[in-house]
């Protein structure tokens, strides 16, 4: 279909139910959807539609739409719970404020956006974020096939229970992030945080520098590629590692398998182990002319 065949909507105010209800290939431009009517919906099983320049305030507006498009707008911390169930959208240069902006949504394009959206991104499957900022907690929770590139992230929770996340060149400030996620691998980043990837699958780190304590214990099939840590200290308890450290680690705890190595390592404790651990832990020789 053409685009002489589309419907456009511009410079209107709404603040009724389901306002443009099941609307099929239209445009909403410099819209604002807010007002005392405080209905819900407001673009509920839209398709193939794209907005600009809008404001929402109302909850709920983009449930089941399939083939959304939204730049430049601004959906503000009353736009609760603003896009589920969604599939095949576009979200560029925009504000996300909402709680629970993102869930159980497909195949998602986000760019150049703010979010600041408590449990943002839920049981959520291809989904791409580039260039953005982003503020959550449980960030990702449960959700398939996840890429960021260039992504500042600041949150608690994030990437719990994942499986298959791609992250390239971001900087992340978080807490016990990637529990229990599959088949993640991080390159180029800076990852702050405690208790990091506990009981994480297949994680794979490239190029990262990690900041914290106790991080990277119980996990399986471990790897760690010229990386850096700080402040890292009872690291890698009863995990499965390869790993290759750039510089100091302050202490490494009783490796299940595998080796680790490192400049140097401030203390290598094996006690009170409740399995068998093997792994080894092997300085590396000082360079020449160190």
């Amino acid at each position: 279909m053409g685009n002489a065949d589309r419907i456009t909507i511009e410079n209107r105010r709404f603040d009724e139910e389901r306002a443009l209800y099941n609307l099929h290939h239209v445009d909403v431009t410099r819209c604002v959807f807010a007002g005392p009517a405080d209905g819900e919906s407001a673009l509920k099983e839209a398709r193939d539609v794209r907005l600009a320049d809008c404001r929402f305030s109302l909850r709920y507006p983009l449930w089941h739409a399939q083939g959304f498009r939204v730049t430049r707008t601004e959906m503000d911390d009353r736009t609760r719970a603003a896009i589920w169930y969604a599939g095949d959208g576009d979200i560029s240069d925009s504000d996300l404020n909402g709680v629970k902006a993102l869930r159980e949504c497909r195949r998602v394009r986000i760019d150049r956006c703010r979010i600041a959206s408590p449990e943002f991104g839920w049981k959520c499957e291809d989904v791409e974020m580039t260039d953005s900022s982003v503020e959550s907690e449980y960030l990702f929770l449960d959700s398939r096939r996840v890429r960021l590139r260039g992504v500042r992230m600041k949150g608690k929770y994030s990437f719990q229970y994942v499986d298959g996340l791609e992250i390239d060149g971001c900087d992340l400030d978080t807490k016990d992030a990637f529990w229990h996620s599959k088949n993640a691998t991080v390159r180029d980043s800076v990852i702050r945080g405690e208790y990091l990837a506990w009981f994480s699958d297949g994680l794979t780190l490239v190029n990262c520098t990690v900041i914290g304590t106790q991080p990277l214990c119980y996990c399986t099939r471990l790897k760690l590629v010229n990386c850096t840590m700080i402040d890292a200290d009872l690291a890698f308890e009863y995990s499965d590692v390869d790993a290759e450290i750039n510089g100091h680690i302050v202490s490494v705890k009783n490796p299940r398998s595998g080796r680790i190595t490192a400049d140097s390592v401030g203390e290598i404790i094996r006690e009170n182990a409740v399995m068998d651990c093997t792994g080894e832990v092997a300085i590396r020789p000082p360079r020449a002319g160190a």
